[in-house]
């Protein structure tokens, strides 16, 4: 009886032995991923037994040994696998008692993700999801699975791989961005504007889906460790890899279109100058009236004496306006 009772333990262990069919997650498909993860607490069974937080919150290394299944009697009253124990009262159930253990801590360490599993399966996956959020067009259907990514992500960080993702993750967008600069270099003056604005607009959108998915590894490793934050590190990327180098480029095309009414879209002119600031509040001072349209409370306050001033170029522009076919 204690021989069969082990041997039932060993076969019905949960869901622990449906899990873990697959020792790195790479069953992509399977049915486990169908459930949409909101957090920890819905992550598989095998991410919380690695994480090891109550509530799976964080990610930790996976203990010595893995907690010793437990069985029913047959009153209900849980008891320990534990060949020392009841089972331990013959020598057949003993050694039936240590088989199962040992299976058990076998298939929880082929858990673990080396980091050449991380390098051959985990990283390649987001490399290619990553490729596909930065290079999309506002509006178009990615096919990728948000969830297999966050999953992915989530894994990576409690199998302690967020140094080497990190490093992957800024490695791969700076050379986006210098492919991007590279681009913008060569377009001719009368796109150059156009071209910079699909650039910043494509960028600060794709950033709006990689940090999430990334969440994890921000929560665990970048706020905790480096003390800073992902979505800053990203946009400081932009602006050393590409908004820097074409800022004295782009700066005097956007004071002549200025100067033309129309020859640019206003939501194209507004864009960009809202974009700079964002990316580098202090480059305000290279043309404080063309930021000022955009962003509020950019100039000193007014001064009675300049009020001829103001009304001199009010006239100005609304004879703009007239000339380009707008009436009063």
């Amino acid at each position: 009886m204690e021989e069969e009772s082990m041997e039932e333990e060993g076969g019905g262990g949960g869901g622990c032995e449906a899990m873990m069919d697959d020792q790195n997650h790479n069953n992509w498909g399977a049915g486990g991923y169908g459930r949409h993860l909101l957090g920890p607490a819905a992550a598989p069974l095998g991410d919380r037994l690695l994480c090891g937080a109550a509530g799976g919150l964080g990610p930790a290394v996976p203990p010595a040994a893995p907690q010793l299944p437990m069985a029913p009697e047959a009153n209900g009253v849980l008891r320990s696998c534990d060949p020392g124990g009841t089972a331990g009262k013959g020598g057949a159930g003993a050694i039936a008692a240590a088989i199962n253990i040992n299976a058990s801590t076998s298939k929880f360490l082929m858990n673990v993700i080396t980091i050449e599993d991380y390098k051959s399966t985990y990283w390649p996956k987001l490399d290619s999801a990553i490729d596909q959020l930065l290079t999309q067009s506002p509006g178009d259907y990615i096919p990728i699975s948000y969830e297999q990514i966050y999953s992915c992500v989530y894994k990576c960080v409690c199998q302690q791989h967020s140094e080497q993702m990190y490093s992957d993750l800024i490695k791969k967008i700076t050379n986006h961005l210098e492919r991007v600069s590279k681009e913008l270099q060569a377009s001719p003056p009368d796109l150059y504007i156009e071209r910079f604005n699909v650039a910043l607009g494509q960028y600060m959108g794709a950033l709006q889906s990689i940090v999430p998915l990334f969440i994890y590894m921000n929560k665990f490793y970048i706020e905790t460790k480096l003390n800073r934050d992902l979505k800053d590190d990203l946009i400081k990327l932009f602006t050393d890899h590409v908004a820097e180098k074409h800022i004295y480029n782009l700066m005097p095309l956007l004071l002549e279109a200025q100067s033309t009414p129309f020859q640019i879209t206003p939501s194209t002119m507004a864009n960009i100058v809202k974009g700079l600031y964002t990316l580098r509040p202090e480059w305000v001072q290279m043309a404080p009236a063309l930021f000022s349209k955009f962003i509020p409370n950019i100039l000193p306050p007014a001064v009675e004496s300049e009020l001829q001033e103001y009304a001199a170029q009010d006239q100005k522009l609304q004879r703009e306006l007239m000339q380009n076919g707008f009436t009063r």
